[in-house]
Parts: structure tokens; sequence; C-alpha cells
């Protein structure tokens, strides 16, 4: 009898968790990305177009109303085309949404981004709705997708998101919930070359004009002193317009490592002048035109070695 019973407890408990499983309908769900523009850093955000499409059987799924994209800052009111297939609701979306990024700077404009699209429904959870990705019709439009960039890498798959909250469902055993979720994921890589010599060419420019400042004589002070104090003034502007381009960040980045590497350029471009003159009051002529020569070698060459590496390891 005992023997009976544990087997229509284990019954019981296989059918019911087959039932769970069954329960749960599977949406196909695909996604054709029209374009990505308007990248914002400093405000951390970037909009997307694109078509999402699904394919499902359930008359209560209204993907209209449901949508949820939990990653976006903004969701348009999308274009709605849809139609029934072999008994199936066939429903396309064309969607328009900014959204939220964390950037990654360290290398800008050398940088590499990962863009995410997180597609929900709010209503169904993954007991009762499962994303399965149609990958094979997914795709980004090569020609029209993104300016300035190209794509290195381009996904869609289906996962879960677990939420450790019930949205305030108040029945036992709903403390938590699981959705299913379906993921758009690209990694661009920017055509860099171009831009870096928009926002470069300033700085470097304000270099040249300190590095002018050696023509002249270690005792013609005006020009020695002025020049690369006018350098310095116009590197700074560059930084700060560079700056407001990008977000706030705690980490050192390419573009602070070469303003960086300018200012402390200058800087010895003055100290080189400060130290030749220093020979002349002296006294000392040649010693003065000998440490003017080394030291404006020495300054120069350092300044483009530094800015070959650096450049060169972003």
């Amino acid at each position: 009898m005992k023997k009976f019973i544990t087997i229509v407890l284990l019954v019981s408990s296989f059918s019911f968790h087959n039932g769970n499983a069954e329960g749960a309908d599977t949406v196909k769900v695909g996604a054709y990305i029209i374009s990505v523009h308007d990248i914002n850093f400093h405000d951390k955000e970037y909009t997307i177009r694109f078509w999402l499409w699904f394919l499902y059987k359930n008359p209560d799924f209204d993907f209209v109303k449901q949508l949820d994209i939990p990653n976006a800052k903004e969701i348009d009111e999308p274009e709605l085309v849809s139609d029934t297939v072999d008994g199936k609701a066939w429903v396309q979306l064309k969607m328009k949404c900014t959204m939220k990024e964390n950037w990654v700077v360290h290398n800008f404009p050398f940088d590499q981004q990962h863009l995410r699209v997180r597609v929900e429904n709010s209503v169904f959870d993954a007991t009762h709705l499962i994303f399965a990705a149609d990958k094979r019709h997914s795709m980004f439009d090569d020609i029209e997708g993104l300016d300035g960039w190209h794509i290195e890498d381009f996904t869609v798959s289906s996962d879960t998101t677990h939420y450790s909250t019930g949205f305030g469902d108040p029945r036992v055993g709903h403390d938590a919930q699981t959705f299913s979720t379906f993921k758009i994921d690209m990694n661009i890589k920017r055509d860099a070359w171009g831009l870096f010599m928009k926002i470069f060419i300033g700085m470097y420019i304000a270099f040249l004009i300190a590095l002018i400042s050696f023509v002249s004589y270690p005792w013609e002070l005006e020009p020695r002193f002025g020049l690369p104090v006018g350098g310095l003034f116009a590197a700074v502007g560059n930084k700060y317009i560079i700056d407001s381009l990008l977000p706030e960040s705690p980490e050192f980045s390419l573009v602070d490592t070469l303003h960086s590497i300018t200012f402390f350029g200058i800087l010895s471009v003055l100290a080189v002048s400060a130290i030749s003159l220093k020979y002349y009051n002296a006294g000392d002529k040649e010693g003065c035109l000998r440490a003017d020569r080394i030291g404006s070698r020495v300054v120069a060459g350092l300044f483009i070695a530094l800015n070959i590496y650096y450049i060169a390891v972003a």
C-alpha cells in the first residue's frame, strides 16, 4: 500500500511539473534593426529604430499594450501591422526607442561599445510565456544602420530575467517573478581617425605654438614665455570642449592622458627656457644655447613618443 501511494505521488508530481512547462506558450520573436543614431555620450543615450515581430497562438497576448523594454528611456507609440498565418497571430511593430547606455569611454575616440535591447511582456511571466528567438530572419541594415561605426557582432537570443519582487502581489509564494526576455546585442566599433583629428588638432597646434618659442633665443623673454602660456590656455580650452561631449567618469581616459602629456610638455618648454635663461644670466652663453638645444629635442621627442605609444595601445 505504501509503495502504491509513493508511485501515485511521484506520477502526480511529474504530471504537475510537465503541466507547468507545457502551460507556457511559446512566442517566436525576431528583430530587424533599421538604424542606430543620435548617439549621445554626455546624456548616456542613443536612438534605435527597428521592427519587432511576434508569432503566437494565445489570443490573450497583446504586444502593443503589453510590450516592455526595461532598458529604454522612452518608447514612441509603435506602428502596428498584424495578420494571421496558419492559425497563428503574426504581429509586426515598428519601434523607435531612446535607449539608456553606460558608455565605455576610456579609449575614446578609439572606443568599442556594446548596445543592448531587452524586450519583455509586462503582463505574462515565464510560467505563461516563453520567447523563442528568430535567429534566421533577425538582422541589421548594413547600409542605413549606423554612420561612423561598423558592426563587429550582431546577435539575438532568448533568456529569462529574475525580479526579486512580486510587484505587490499579496499571494503566498509570489514574492519574486521571472519573465522571458528577448535580447538584441550589438558590438560596434568607431571609425576613429577622422574624429580623432577633428577633436585633437587644437591640442596639437597648442603644443606646436609652445614649441615655436624655441626658434627665438633664450634671452628673448616675450616669445620664450608668452607663446607657451598662450599654447597652454589653448590646450585647456580644447580639453573643456572634448569633456563636454563625454559623460563623467572616474577613469583616466585617453583624452585625459593625451592632454596631460600636452600640459606637461608645455610646462617642460617653459622649464627649458627658464634653465637656459639662468645660464645666460650667469654669463655662460654657450651653456645657455647647449641647454636650450638639448632640452628642445628631448621635449619634442618625448611628446611624440608618448603620443604614439598611448594611441597605439588604445
